[in-house]
């Protein structure tokens, strides 16, 4: 996995750099942390099961 991925931040509402913060495996899979840059805004993904940045409908 890269260390870099390009994601929506709402904190500075546009595309920015995130960085990889910390990873672990897990029961369910690779948990990663990631972070913006700009305003360290935070959000976690697990392989694809679990992904805090999505918005719930």
């Amino acid at each position: 996995m890269s260390e870099v991925l390009t994601h929506e931040c709402p904190v500075c509402e546009s595309e920015q750099e995130f960085y990889q913060a910390a990873s672990t495996n897990v029961h369910i899979g690779e948990k990663v942390k990631w972070h913006c840059w700009e305003c360290d805004y935070g959000f976690v993904r697990i392989d694809h099961t679990v992904d805090t940045s999505e918005t719930s409908a």
